[in-house]
């Protein structure tokens, strides 16, 4: 029997329930433990990623029928640990910086985003502080202010803060509140139609390869929009990573997110003939900015699909292109602690959090599958498509609407058999392989990571 929760992902996916069918499940017990359905969110995630990849490959090669779909929970729960489990020469990477965390306040508890420079900056500037302030110092001055006046004060200075809600908050908040009136995923023909083409696929071809010969722009950061741009890399379309120059991403977060793709530099406001020599080209333009972010350099979806018809336009935020927190910066972290899930995972004693990063992983392979399917669809009628996702709302699916968490059984589950190893120019690389599989399709990424911006602005 299938799961409810892969149904409702495929019906927010507009697939046909007949192809359900075609999934199977290896379910097994001990892979994501949490008092939320987190594991099941995983493997619906990832299978129906599976399923419209293998539904995309069918289409483009002429196959009688779709491939079978398989989802192991041992693979998707190494996966979405991905930026965990990743060696780089043997080295661990760091996943949080020191004033990313937890803070009790005058009243409540108040979580902290500072991974990057600037935001860490603006963080010990909404509090006073200079730079190179210690955590101590941050902490004092954190039981001076209660949780909700920590966080208006950060996020009016261009930081990161969001105070610990329970479910019951967040559904009385307006961005709560917004958020559950949205579809899980948001999808809408956009734009003319075009005379736009899926190139067939020699479906005697090993592997099969749902996105070959398809371009796509990376306009993402950390984490999900990155996870959805490597998975469309491994199903074989050629990815390029942009960003800023004076905005490097991560160098852990890089590897672990870079494979199969080329990285490359722009200033958007300077190198727009290059940026628009891309466009013009693209089949596919990914975005994980914050909403309105990159439309004053002509990235709206809607000026996008006026120059581009037949461009399929994805963004991944935070909190929505929508409500009082539309425009505010978010990270998946944040998301549980707004959302409730922090409340619901942790204590009397203190707050907890999901067993990964599953707001993030999970939304990329929901994101990724939302452009396999998308590609399909403009197949039939020429249009583009505008396909968004946000984790608060893949929140929302896990809290309100998923479910108790049936007794699964199964073998049980363990990491090492899905991990790999690799030379590659940042190192010998020890990584999580990827989950997303279907008979006849990619085993692995066919590239390691490159260095972070030292490939050209150009198309392969």
């Amino acid at each position: 029997m299938t799961d409810p929760m892969i149904k409702s992902a495929w019906a927010a996916l507009g697939g046909d329930p007949e192809l359900l069918a075609r999934l199977v499940s290896v379910e097994r017990p001990t892979a994501l433990i949490s008092r939320l359905p987190v594991q099941r969110l995983a493997r619906a995630c990832v299978g129906t990623c599976a399923l419209a990849a293998a539904e995309l490959g069918a289409l483009r090669a002429g196959l009688g029928a779709v491939p079978r779909a398989v989802v192991d929970d041992g693979a998707v729960a190494t996966a979405f640990h991905s930026e965990r489990v990743l060696r780089i020469d043997g080295r661990a990477p760091v996943t949080f910086a020191p004033l990313s965390r937890w803070w009790r306040a005058s009243y409540g508890w108040v979580r902290t985003h500072a991974n990057y420079p600037h935001h860490r900056l603006r963080l010990l500037g909404a509090l006073g502080l200079p730079d190179g302030a210690d955590p101590e110092d941050v902490q004092r001055l954190m039981l001076e202010r209660s949780a909700l006046e920590i966080e208006e004060a950060v996020y009016a200075a261009g930081g990161l803060a969001v105070a610990l809600r329970t479910p019951g908050q967040w559904a009385a908040h307006p961005q709560g509140a917004e958020v559950a009136l949205r579809p899980l995923v948001e999808r809408a023909p956009i734009g003319a139609a075009s005379a736009r083409e899926l190139p067939p696929l020699d479906g005697k071809s090993a592997p099969l390869l749902p996105a070959a010969g398809l371009r796509v722009l990376d306009l993402t950061r950390v984490l999900a929009g990155p996870v959805a741009t490597r998975t469309l890399a491994l199903l074989g379309a050629d990815v390029l990573r942009v960003d800023g120059p004076g905005l490097p991403e991560l160098a852990d977060q890089h590897a672990d997110t870079g494979f199969g793709k080329r990285s490359t530099t722009l200033e958007l406001a300077a190198d727009t003939k290059v940026l628009e020599e891309l466009l013009a080209s693209a089949d596919v333009v990914v975005t994980g900015y914050r909403p309105g972010a990159l439309d004053r350099f002509g990235l709206s979806p809607e000026a996008l699909s006026e120059r581009y018809p037949g461009l399929i336009v994805a963004q991944i935020s935070a909190w929505g292109a929508y409500g009082p927190w539309g425009e505010r910066r978010g990270f998946d972290s944040l998301v549980q602690v707004a959302t409730g899930i922090a409340a619901t995972e942790g204590s009397t004693m203190e707050p907890g959090a999901l067993p990964a990063q599953a707001l993030d992983h999970g939304s990329g392979y929901l994101m990724a599958a939302a452009v396999l399917r998308a590609l399909g669809e403009r197949s039939r009628d020429g249009r583009g498509r505008l396909v968004r996702l946000a984790l608060a709302r893949t929140a929302h699916w896990l809290t309100d609407e998923a479910g108790p968490d049936p007794s699964l059984g199964g073998p049980k589950y363990e990491e090492g058999v899905w991990l790999a190893e690799r030379d590659s120019p940042l190192g010998k690389l020890r990584y999580a392989r990827p989950p997303v599989s279907f008979t006849g399709g990619p085993a692995d990424w066919t590239a390691p990571p490159v260095p972070w911006g030292s490939s050209a602005a150009t198309w392969s």
